[in-house]
C-alpha cells in the first residue's frame, strides 16, 4: 500500500462543514450577534439572518418559507411531527400510527413511546431491497390512523422509498403524512409541493452545514401543536432562543446543495460505482444491501461474508480510513441492524456488513487507497476467521 493517508467514507454519519458556510457563520458570533427577538439594531440583523436562512431552506425543498421552522436536530423533527401529530389527534379517537420496520431510531422510537401511551402502531415490511409497497400502506391505514411516517431514503442501505405515491394514498384517506428526509436532503431533488408530504423532517449536519441545527417543514394549513414551550420564537411553534450561528450556517449549506445538486449527483454516484466495480473485482463473497436503482448516490452497504464487521472497521481505521458498521446513532450497539434484519440478511452476515458513504471531498485516489486497504484486511481476517473457506469452513 501507498503511504498512509486519512479518508473519511461515512458522510451519512456526518459531513464537514464547507468553508463557505463556515465563512458566513462567524461574524454572527462575535459581530451581529444578537438575540433575533430582540428591537435593536444587532438583534435585528439576526432577526434577518434568520429570516435569510429560511428563505433558502424552503428555496432547496419548494417550500414557502413560513413554513419551515427550525428544531435543534432531525431527531427532534421526527418527535415533534409524530408524537405531537398523534397525541392531537387522539382527542379525536384516532389512536393508530403506520410507519416502517426500517426508519430511524429517532422514529422508531418516538413510535415506541406512543406505544406506551396507548397508541397501536403499524410497522410496515419491505422487501429485499428495502423498498416499501405503497399498497401495503393503503391497506394498513385505518379510520382511526392519526399519522403514517415513512422515510424518504434509509441511512444504511441508502434505498429511496417511493414517498409522492405513499404522499397520495395517504392524502387520499385523509391522514397526515411525515417522512424523514434527513439523508435525502442535499442528495436528490427535493420538491414538498411536488411530493404532496405534510410534515418533513432535515438536519444541517448532513450537507455540510453546522451540527445541532434541524427544521421541520409543516404545510400550511397542517395544524400541529407546539412541543416547547416559553418564548414566541417560530412563529409561536417552537419556544426557546434561536439557534443564530446553526441557522446562519444551515441556510447557506442550503443555498449550496441547490447550487450544486447536479454536478454532486453525478460526481459521487460515478465515484460510488467505481468503487463498487472495484470492490465486486477484487473480493469474493460479498452482499450488496440495498436497491441499486433506487438508492442514493453516495451510498454502499456491503456484507462481508465470514468476517465480524466491527473488526474490519478497526483495521481500516488502523490504515485511515473511516467506514461505519451502521447508523451513527447506533454504532455502539453490537444488536444486529434492524434495517438488515428487515431486508432478510441472515443474522450471521449482518454483523460483516460496513456502509461506505461518498460525500464532496472523496477523490478517485482515496477510493483506491481504501480498495488497497479494504483488500488486505478482509483477507486477514477471512484467514483467521473460523467460519471462512480460507481457514477450511
Amino acid at each position: 500500500m501507498e503511504e498512509k493517508r486519512n479518508v473519511y467514507l461515512d458522510y451519512s454519519a456526518t459531513t464537514p462543514v464547507k468553508d463557505e458556510v463556515l465563512r458566513e457563520m462567524l461574524p454572527f458570533f462575535t459581530e451581529s450577534f444578537g438575540n433575533p427577538s430582540s428591537l435593536y439594531t444587532v438583534g435585528q440583523e439576526a432577526k434577518n439572518a434568520v429570516a435569510h436562512a429560511r428563505e433558502r431552506l424552503a428555496a432547496l425543498i419548494g417550500a414557502e418559507p413560513r413554513e419551515i421552522f427550525f428544531t435543534s436536530s432531525g431527531t427532534e423533527a421526527d418527535n415533534w411531527a409524530v408524537i405531537e401529530t398523534a397525541t392531537a389527534k387522539r382527542a379525536r379517537g384516532a389512536k393508530h400510527v403506520i410507519t416502517s420496520k426500517i426508519e430511524h431510531h429517532a422514529l422508531l422510537h418516538s413510535c415506541e413511546y406512543l406505544e406506551k401511551e396507548g397508541f397501536d402502531v403499524t410497522y410496515i415490511g419491505v422487501d429485499s431491497d428495502g423498498l416499501i409497497d405503497p399498497r401495503e400502506v393503503e391497506e394498513a391505514i385505518r379510520p382511526d390512523t392519526a399519522i403514517v411516517s415513512i422515510m424518504y431514503a434509509n441511512n444504511e442501505i441508502g434505498t429511496i422509498e417511493p414517498i409522492a405515491r405513499i404522499a397520495e394514498i395517504a392524502k387520499s384517506k385523509g391522514v397526515v403524512f411525515h417522512t424523514d428526509a434527513v439523508q435525502a436532503l442535499g442528495n436528490v431533488h427535493i420538491d414538498v409541493k411536488e411530493l404532496g408530504v405534510d410534515l418533513l423532517s432535515v438536519s444541517g449536519h448532513k450537507i455540510y452545514g453546522p451540527k445541532g441545527i434541524g427544521a421541520l417543514y409543516i404545510r400550511r394549513g397542517v395544524a400541529l401543536p407546539s412541543h416547547m414551550h416559553g418564548g414566541a420564537q417560530e412563529a409561536g411553534k417552537r419556544a426557546g432562543t434561536e439557534n443564530l450561528t446553526g441557522i446562519v450556517g444551515f441556510g447557506k449549506a442550503a443555498e449550496l446543495a441547490g447550487e450544486n445538486l447536479v454536478s454532486h449527483i453525478e460526481n459521487i454516484s460515478g465515484l460510488r460505482n467505481y468503487f463498487l466495480d472495484r470492490v465486486k473485482e477484487r473480493i469474493p463473497d460479498i452482499r450488496i444491501n440495498g436497491s441499486l436503482e433506487s438508492r442514493l448516490p453516495g451510498n454502499l452497504n456491503i456484507t462481508f461474508k465470514y468476517i465480524e464487521g466491527e473488526a474490519l472497521l478497526l483495521l481500516l481505521d488502523m490504515a485511515g480510513v473511516a467506514v461505519s458498521t451502521g447508523s451513527a446513532c447506533s454504532s455502539a450497539s453490537l444488536t444486529p441492524s434492524h434495517v438488515l434484519e428487515a431486508i432478510g440478511v441472515p443474522v450471521e452476515e449482518i454483523h460483516g456488513s460496513v456502509r461506505f458513504t461518498i460525500g464532496d471531498f472523496t477523490t478517485k485516489g482515496d477510493l483506491d487507497y481504501t480498495l488497497d486497504a479494504l483488500d488486505e484486511s478482509v483477507a486477514k481476517l477471512r484467514k483467521i476467521s473460523s467460519v471462512s473457506k480460507e481457514s477450511g469452513w
